[in-house]
C-alpha cells in the first residue's frame, strides 16, 4: 500500500472495497494500466486515505463496513479540498433508485457488479480524461 501526503506525478486512484478478492483484482488491473493504486478495505479507511493521498479519482464500493460508499462520497463533497475528486461507484446495488442515489451524490459514473475489470478501467480513464484540463 502506498501512503503519502501529496499527489504523486501521474494518475493515482483510490480503490475501496471490503471484498479482498475484488480489491486485489482492481489493484492489479489499474497498476497494469500505469496507475498508482491506494487501497482501502472499508469506508472509514477510504476517507482517511483520500485525505492523505489526494487521489485523482476514487472507486468506491457502496456497501462497506464502518462507512458506506455513499457516506464517504458525501464526506468528500463536504470537504472543499476533496470535493472535486471524481467518484465512481461499484456496487451490487443495481436498482434504478440505487444508481440515482449515487449520481445524486455527485458520482461521475456507477458500475454494477458483476463487472468487467477492463471496462471499469476504461470508464475510470474516460472520467479522468474529461476532468483533466
Amino acid at each position: 500500500m502506498v501512503e503519502y501526503d501529496q499527489p504523486v506525478p501521474g494518475r493515482t486512484i483510490l480503490v475501496a472495497d471490503d471484498d479482498p478478492v475484488i480489491l486485489g483484482l482492481l489493484e492489479v488491473n489499474f497498476e497494469m494500466e500505469g496507475y498508482t493504486v491506494v487501497t482501502a478495505e472499508d469506508g472509514a479507511v477510504a476517507l482517511d486515505k483520500a485525505r492523505r493521498s489526494r487521489p485523482d479519482i476514487i472507486v468506491l464500493d457502496v456497501m462497506m463496513p464502518k462507512m458506506t460508499g455513499h457516506e464517504v462520497a458525501a464526506a468528500l463533497k463536504a470537504d472543499p479540498k476533496l470535493a472535486n475528486i471524481p467518484v465512481v461507484f461499484v456496487s451490487a446495488k443495481a436498482q434504478g433508485a440505487d444508481v440515482a442515489k449515487g449520481m445524486d451524490l455527485g458520482a461521475a459514473d456507477y458500475v454494477t457488479k458483476p463487472f468487467d475489470p477492463i471496462d471499469l478501467v476504461d470508464r475510470v480513464t474516460a472520467v479522468l480524461d474529461k476532468t483533466r484540463t
